[in-house]
């Protein structure tokens, strides 16, 4: 049914341009589209969903993940290393991984962002053992029937050159620029409501060529697709940048051409204040990852200064080899206490992290004409949250949503379609494809 009605809702908060939140709203949805908000909406032969008791928000959008690690969380070799040490302990383990590893990790990893009210994920995919290839991710993101932003990554500078990974898990550039092009013919979409969109991602300043950065941004800016990559994001990486650049990640972005409304960097941790006046500057965006950094003890980054330059921040839960969840509103929860702990009490409040969660990352990923609100004429992507559960019992206000709970959505829905639906996954069986992931990360172990 393409005519739907969502009924009564206690709340619904539409981060609009005046950020109304509504008591007692129907939102209508027709084809894929917000038709109506409103109260009193008559049905009009439409399906009712009744909304007695929730909260509605736009739905969550996930600006940085890597979901083939979601087969291999809580390894125990690298548990307690830094960036570096955790990505050398794993490397190994990545390299036994094939195509059913990368699509099976995938749905995994998508379905348990759908399940805490994501709508919107991106997929930072820089391996490809054995086979694998980024059509998996994109397989797998279209049975759980989310968005996806799928970033074809690539590592080209191995041990044996300075690099940081393994010689067996590099490409040659030829073969990624050329593979980069079938990707973005045969995959992206550039239109309002796209389901997929692709972009480029070499890994990180460690792990490609300065020409393969290079060869990338103008390849990207020549396709209309965006750019994305790792910066800043402990001491070891500036440390590197420093060493073997000569200069601090920012400039070295700038330099290659990685820096623009077309951009965002993963963690920023170490942004200094310079390089947050870059970003501000040329309209750079900033995934922020604040449960990995912690993780991996890499540190608080400065979101509290980048917002306040005017810097575009969305949230990313990161790999789940190194967070180890992928639930985003817990996500969003956390970015708001980072900030509180590095900065005060009042550093960010629980409708500020929300907006980065949803407002925040449609900006970043270029989606704000048709995604991150709940506006007439917008995609209808939006989270119903249960509010009238023991988690959230007693609160007084709409910000419980980040300050007692749920951390699960009742139901989530993306262009009008049912994604989840009462708690539930409306297109798989969570138990069978637990079973899957868990048989598969078994064969990964031995």
């Amino acid at each position: 049914m393409t005519h739907r009605l969502i009924k009564g809702a206690d709340h619904l908060i539409t981060m609009d341009g005046a950020r109304r939140e509504l008591l007692g709203a129907d939102l209508r949805m027709r084809g894929g589209v917000i038709a109506e908000i409103g109260a009193g909406l008559e049905p009009q032969g439409a399906e009712v969903i009744s909304a007695a008791g929730c909260l509605v928000t736009p739905g969550l959008i996930n600006t940085h993940h890597h979901l083939f690690q979601t087969l291999t969380r809580a390894v125990p070799a690298g548990q307690d290393a830094l960036l570096f040490g955790w990505l050398q302990s794993l490397y190994p383990i990545w390299a036994r991984m094939g195509p059913d590893h990368i699509r099976v990790s995938a749905m995994l990893g998508l379905a348990e962002l759908a399940l805490s009210g994501c709508s919107l994920s991106s997929d930072h995919l820089y391996l490809f053992p054995n086979g694998s290839r980024l059509d998996d991710s994109i397989e797998g993101a279209a049975e759980v029937g989310i968005r996806l932003h799928a970033t074809r990554g690539a590592m080209s500078i191995g041990e044996s050159k300075g690099g940081l990974p393994p010689d067996a898990l590099v490409e040659e550039e030829a073969a990624i620029l050329e593979d980069s092009i079938r990707l973005i013919d045969r995959f992206h979409d550039a239109g309002a409501g796209a389901m997929v969109q692709v972009g480029l991602a070499p890994c990180s300043p460690f792990s490609v060529s300065r020409e393969l950065m290079r060869d990338a941004a103008l390849l990207a800016r020549d396709k209309g697709v965006r750019l994305h990559t790792h910066l800043a994001e402990n001491e070891e990486d500036v440390r590197y940048s420093l060493a073997q650049f000569g200069c601090r990640p920012g400039q070295y972005a700038e330099d290659l051409g990685w820096t623009g409304d077309d951009v965002w960097h993963a963690h920023c941790v170490m942004l200094d204040e310079g390089e947050i006046d870059l970003f501000a500057r040329t309209g750079t965006g900033v995934a922020h990852c604040p449960c990995s950094n912690a993780r991996l003890g890499s540190g608080i980054a400065p979101v509290r200064a980048m917002r306040d330059a005017g810097v575009r921040v969305g949230l990313g839960v990161d790999g789940s080899a190194s967070n180890d969840s992928s639930n985003l509103v817990a996500e969003a929860r956390q970015a708001m206490l980072m900030q509180r702990v590095s900065k005060g009490a009042d550093a960010m409040s629980a409708r500020e992290a929300l907006e980065i969660a949803t407002l925040g990352g449609a900006a970043v990923l270029g989606r704000l004409h048709d995604l991150g609100s709940l506006e007439v004429g917008k995609r209808a992507d939006l989270a119903i949250w249960d509010m009238s559960g023991i988690e959230a019992a007693g609160s007084w206000d709409r910000a419980a949503l980040l300050l007692a709970g749920p951390v699960g959505v009742r139901d989530l829905i993306v262009e009008g379609r049912d994604v989840v639906r009462g708690g539930r996954l409306s297109r798989l069986d969570a138990g069978v494809l637990a079973a899957q992931a868990n048989d598969l990360a078994r064969n990964l172990a031995f």
